[in-house]
């Protein structure tokens, strides 16, 4: 027994006995219950932890809908017609083997996906605007069965698209705080597509490799410290310590140098504040999205103070180019690819991983 949300939202009811509770190592917000009709999935607020942020009843479509269903948003499975907001989560459902069950995007011009790129010229994917202000009426044409889109704090209810009377399914995952955390959600949406069996087993296989790796850098005597990204306008987003990112630099066996940063989000900091604490840091990390590889040239035309940090100076930078590499798309759900780059970087004297998959030493030129 738990508790769950009356109508996804609001009062806590309890829920009914008598289910399996699927055992989830590593995700903190996520409960799932399967019952012999229906599964059950609650959703901790992660703003509020002592809430649920919604409740979902999965029902399959070939059965009629039970007597007695507890409270919650009523989702029929499998899904095979969805909007999906994130090209994260099309990365997910393309290694699920479910794309053709995405019926629109948003903000297709950031999705790098050959599945969904191909689909979408061939007329079988919408394209549903930008995800901040969705084209509403493309939605009532698509008529989709689900709409997967990442929640934030204060939504308001998500404005026109939550009176659609077309289920929410709420991406919290990037608010957990781990990065197995965040991958084990995938084994909730393998039960939305009605892959239960095959997100099990994917999983399975992101948390053995990604433990193995764990357990190699442990054995590494290089110790480097290490900081990522750029500055945004006047502000520099620091990853928390407790942040997927910040573990992530942890079970690299990084010495990252914003570990103390108690939050499991980003911090915003100064150039000036991130300088002072990282300036003699050994390893910098820079993703971008830019038509060409960025340089230690550019880097510096781009802010002249970069090239103060002792990371520069002795060109130890790996950059990221996400218009080429799918970073965003795999690491989220494969953490043990991120992790394996890591420790590439970090521990150089190890051996046997087969090179870095996102990341690449910056060129001068």
């Amino acid at each position: 027994m738990f508790l769950v949300a009356c109508g996804g939202r609001g009062k806590a009811s309890l829920a009914l006995s008598g289910g399996d509770t699927l055992s989830l190592r590593h995700a903190e917000n996520l409960t799932v219950v399967e019952y012999p009709d229906y599964t059950l999935a609650a959703l901790r607020n992660p703003w509020d932890t002592l809430k649920t942020l919604h409740t979902y009843v999965l029902v399959p479509k070939g059965k009629p809908l039970p007597d007695n269903l507890p409270e919650g948003t009523v989702v029929r499975t499998p899904l095979a017609r969805s909007l999906v907001y994130s090209s994260v989560h099309c990365g997910l459902l393309a290694d699920l083997g479910v794309a053709d069950a995405i019926g629109g995007v948003c903000d297709l011009r950031y999705i790098n996906l050959p599945q969904v790129v191909e689909r979408h010229a061939r007329g079988e994917i919408v394209d549903c605007g930008n995800g901040m202000n969705p084209d509403i009426e493309r939605i009532i044409q698509l008529h989709p069965d689900a709409i997967l889109l990442s929640p934030f704090q204060d939504n308001n209810g998500y404005g026109r698209i939550g009176r659609l009377d077309i289920p929410l399914v709420e991406c919290a995952d990037y608010l957990e705080t781990s990065a197995l955390g965040r991958a084990e959600w995938m084994r909730f949406y393998g039960r939305l597509f009605g892959v239960a069996g095959r997100a099990d087993s994917l999983f399975a296989g992101v948390e053995e490799r990604y433990e193995r790796l764990k357990a190699r850098a442990m054995f590494s005597s290089v110790s480097l410290s290490v900081f990522g990204d750029l500055k945004y306008g006047s502000v520099w987003y620091v990853p928390g310590g407790r942040s997927p990112m910040g573990r992530l630099y942890a079970d690299a066996c990084g010495r990252y140098v914003f570990a103390d940063e108690d939050t499991s989000g980003s911090r915003p900091l100064s150039f000036e504040t991130v300088f002072d604490r990282a300036h003699e840091a050994d390893v910098w990390l820079i993703k971008y999205n830019r038509d060409s590889d960025l340089t230690y040239a550019g880097l510096r035309a781009d802010y002249a103070g970069y090239a103060g940090f002792k990371a520069f100076r002795q060109r130890n930078i790996y950059g990221c180019n996400t218009a080429r590499v799918n970073y965003y798309e795999e690491t989220p759900f494969h953490p043990d690819y991120l992790l394996s780059d890591l420790i590439q970087i970090l521990h150089p004297e190890l051996g046997g991983l087969g090179g870095l998959r996102y990341f690449c030493k910056l060129k001068d030129e």
